[in-house]
């Protein structure tokens, strides 16, 4: 084991030790952020310092430390990475490990910079605060990266050592998909579901990291497997976050809480992630542009289908249970919200803005899937 920590190109298995460790400080920083979030929903931010925060930040530290080893191992040793490497600014190092050190160092920046906001302007009930953007963007920055150090090597292997690195890669990408999901949040929220806007929203966001995981591994159920990752994740935090005593400390307090509050039962991107696996074989050879064309469309019209009638059985009594969880709502809640009364909250003023609004996410789920198909065919290119 010493010897894999004093060398950089040692693995444990067939891939390295410093994309493991990657690997790890992004599913604790995943876990984090739900669990933060749960934290908002559940007790009020009370101090900084609460395990889901530390657990956030662990990403940073692991991804800082880690690749930066990385870098100036391959800069001022004599490592096999050498002659692989980029240079930036006089270093040397895997492409993975500039944008991974980049993602971690902005993580680490972004904890004084919220812990300051929240200082100067009180609590905050939004996801998409300034310093919660810096945060996101340091946390992608960390998965991609991580990506970006493991394609060279899924790339260039075959057999199980293939199978290894795109089981892995395909678990990033999950994580990815789920960071993509926290930071939209408020627009896939049960109250939410029969608006335009939502659905614009998500085809912004999901069919990005579908289609890039399949365009890099040419996997035939990478966009299932994906989408599968998001769902267990956040099935396994609906029902193990109520389990856990938590109470608010901040007012007002419109509503009784005794445990943690989970955010919701996960979109049903599953299944439109698996007619796009059906689908793709048959589009072999075609232009991304073209391929998007399909992929996005099916994605469009597969989600709306599901998520649609789904969203009426959630806001029913049916689904008011801990396996679908409709009846946790949070503390600052008041009585007649559309959380509490089980309503749908109206996004769109008329009928023209919602089918306009419509258009949009259909023409956003094409544009988003070919930039997916893009990045990910630049991402199977990798070779250092």
């Amino acid at each position: 084991m010493a010897a894999a920590v004093a060398n950089p190109s040692a693995s444990t298995g067939s891939i390295p030790w410093y994309i493991w460790l990657t690997a790890l400080g992004v599913t604790s920083a995943m876990v984090g952020v739900q669990w933060d979030i749960s934290w908002h929903r559940s007790i009020g931010r009370d101090t900084f310092w609460t395990p889901a925060h530390l657990a956030i930040q662990l990403c940073g530290v692991i991804a800082g430390i880690t690749c930066g080893y990385l870098i100036l191992w391959t800069t001022f040793a004599k490592s096999a990475l050498r002659e692989s490497s980029v240079g930036v600014l006089g270093f040397r190092g895997p492409l993975g490990a500039f944008v991974t050190a980049w993602g971690g160092f902005t993580m680490i920046t972004s904890a004084p910079f919220d812990d300051w906001w929240h200082n100067a302007y009180g609590l905050d009930v939004k996801i998409l605060s300034p310093p919660h953007v810096v945060l996101a963007m340091g946390l992608f920055g960390v998965a991609l990266g991580a990506l970006v150090l493991l394609a060279p090597l899924m790339n260039a292997s075959e057999g199980r050592d293939r199978d290894r690195h795109r089981a892995l890669f395909l678990y990033l990408a999950g994580m990815m998909l789920l960071a993509g999901m926290s930071l939209v949040l408020e627009f896939s929220g049960r109250v939410v579901l029969h608006s335009a806007s939502s659905y614009r929203t998500i085809c912004m966001v999901a069919p990005i990291t579908l289609s890039m995981a399949a365009g890099a591994t040419g996997d035939r159920w990478a966009s299932s497997k994906v989408a599968g990752v998001y769902s267990v994740i956040l099935l396994g935090l609906l029902w193990i976050l109520p389990l856990f005593p938590a109470q608010p400390k901040l007012g007002p307090v419109l509503r009784e809480v005794t445990h943690f509050i989970p955010n919701g039962f996960p979109l049903l991107l599953i299944v439109p992630a698996f007619a796009m696996d059906l689908v793709r074989p048959r589009l072999a050879g075609w232009t991304p542009f073209r391929k998007a064309l399909v992929l996005g469309t099916i994605f469009f019209a597969v989600y709306l289908g599901v998520e649609w009638p789904f969203a009426d059985f959630l806001q029913s009594p049916g689904a008011r249970n801990a396996f679908f969880g409709s009846h946790y709502i949070e503390f600052f809640s008041p009585p007649q919200s559309y959380a509490a009364t089980y309503t749908y909250a109206p996004l769109e003023k008329t009928s023209a803005e919602f089918w306009s609004r419509m258009a949009q996410a259909l023409v956003a789920a094409v544009l988003a899937t070919w930039f997916g198909l893009v990045r990910g065919g630049w991402l199977g290119g990798i070779r250092r």
